[in-house]
């Protein structure tokens, strides 16, 4: 009986050799021949799923957004079993930043996408521009929930810092990949104006 296939796995699969090997040439530079090769599949194969390089393409950026939902998730859990608001702000935060190999290429490949999303309206019309929404008010809901329990400075605005604390973690991002400065300064950083806007000792 021939073995049954599992889509939704070679997929996956297939998505995560696309970021592999962006991750090392560049997402401009990557194509379909490339992935195969890299997936250890035919490019007839890449082509029965994905059809084209943009619909793999956007399969890869929703991937993308997936492994960083589950590095976020893991920052929570060891964060410990009651985790503060302002640790579930660090992890939101820290996840992004580029401080190890799969950080990096997501910091790296995510970048890319916005780059070309300028002038592909395919890709600007996907749910990318979305996430950084979602994003934005994941964060302001935490820091509006950290106001509530009197836990921020007086008068900080939950809405306008948390905008300015993910501008602040993707150009702080990008200082890293670049070699502008090192992960320790980058969290440096980001502590310091975490502590300029939660109240002394508490978390």
């Amino acid at each position: 009986m021939p073995k049954r296939v599992d889509h939704a796995e070679r997929r996956a699969e297939i998505a995560e050799a696309l970021v592999r090997v962006a991750g090392r040439r560049g997402l401009h530079a990557v194509g379909m021949r490339d992935v195969a090769a890299e997936a250890g599949v035919s490019l007839r194969l890449v082509q029965y799923y994905f059809q084209t390089k943009e619909k793999l393409l956007l399969f890869g950026l929703e991937h993308l957004a997936g492994r960083f939902g589950e590095r976020v998730s893991a920052r929570v859990r060891a964060a410990g079993d009651s985790p503060g608001p302002r640790a579930m702000v660090e992890a939101l935060l820290m996840a992004a930043l580029p401080t190890d190999d799969e950080s990096r290429t997501f910091h790296h490949l995510y970048t890319s996408y916005a780059v070309l999303s300028v002038n592909d309206r395919a890709l600007a019309a996907q749910p990318f521009i979305k996430n950084p929404d979602a994003a934005e008010d994941a964060l302001a809901e935490l820091l509006g929930q950290a106001q509530e329990a009197a836990l921020l400075e007086p008068g900080v605005d939950a809405r306008l810092e948390a905008a300015a604390l993910l501008a602040m973690s993707a150009g702080l991002g990008t200082g890293i990949l670049v070699g502008q400065r090192s992960p320790e300064s980058a969290i440096a950083v980001l502590d310091h104006h975490l502590n300029r806007i939660f109240r002394t000792g508490d978390a």
